[in-house]
């Protein structure tokens, strides 16, 4: 596909409460010397939204915070999310039901949380209920010395840089997001095997959807695992799918986070996508997430 060029997200607003420093990158910013386990007067908190609006994805480092700290910070963005259904039974929670346990570490015979250490394909956060998460905040508490990077991809732009008669192609097409496994494709509790995208369960939603806040148009892909544009044959579904995530996925589009212990990513979950690095598995990785409930999607 044919892209044109756009202007990288910049720091236009003046910012008197904070500083905002971009990646460079297609999406993504640093915001130094705040600390999230502090109550933010109503200022600071208007400034850090307005630099999510711009840039997508932030990240605080340096940050020491308990799961209350991380819930309230997230609750400054809206009703928090209740924790998804897991893939499997021998998982146990150590954490109020906002707080989602990302990790590989087993104790006493059970896994602590979820995803272990495989590779996170692609995908948006729980994109196959009917009003999914607008957005993920993602506390890192231990680490591995290589491995388990996280990259974001701006769907902003690849929206914005799709040829124009693909952009009219697209414009009244909705797509299946399948509910049957998660971003590293384990099947969940409770699901059948899926052996035919048109029979996978999920909500269905528009491929080009609306920002509520900015009123930005982005992609909206979900998941390419099952994925299914209603009203197509297999095959041609199958096909423009198959361009889409080519598209979208573009490294002009992409941010990728290395992680240290005390970062916070929070990332705008309705015009980004985002994936990870597997890691070895013997090393340990633990991490602690919540997200903020959101709305039907248009």
């Amino acid at each position: 596909m044919k892209r044109s060029t756009a202007a990288l997200p910049t720091a236009e607003q003046k910012f008197e409460r904070i500083a905002v420093k971009p990646t460079g990158a297609a999406l993504g910013a640093d915001i130094p010397e705040v600390d999230l386990s502090l109550a933010l007067d109503s200022a600071i908190v208007e400034e850090i939204k307005q630099a999510w609006a711009s840039h997508l994805v932030l990240r605080f480092r340096g940050q020491r915070l308990g799961d209350e700290h991380l819930m309230s910070f997230s609750r400054i963005f809206g009703e928090l999310d209740s924790v998804p259904v897991p893939s499997a039974d021998n998982r146990r929670q150590l954490t109020p039901g906002f707080v989602t346990i990302i990790s590989n570490i087993i104790e006493n015979g059970k896994a602590i949380g979820g995803l272990g250490a495989y590779e996170a394909h692609w995908h948006t956060d729980m994109s196959y209920q009917e009003q999914p998460p607008l957005g993920s905040l993602l506390y890192s508490i231990e680490i591995p010395p290589s491995g388990g990077n996280t990259y974001f991809a701006n769907m902003y732009f690849a929206y914005e840089r799709l040829p124009d008669d693909v952009k009219k192609r697209i414009a009244t097409y909705t797509c299946r997001h399948d509910s049957s496994r998660n971003s590293v494709g384990e099947l969940r509790r409770g699901f059948d095997d899926v052996r035919d995208p048109r029979d996978a369960p999920g909500a269905v939603h528009p491929i080009v959807r609306t920002h509520p806040v900015t009123g930005r148009r982005a992609l909206y892909l979900g998941r390419r695992r099952n994925s299914y544009i209603v009203g197509l044959d297999l095959v041609e579904s199958e096909r423009v799918l198959d361009s889409l995530w080519e598209h979208a996925t573009s490294s002009e589009f992409v941010w990728s986070q290395q992680w240290r212990v005390g970062d916070v990513i929070l990332w705008d979950n309705r015009c980004t996508m985002h994936r990870r690095d597997a890691f070895d598995n013997s090393s340990r990785r633990l991490m602690h997430r919540t997200q903020i409930k959101g709305d039907r999607v248009y």
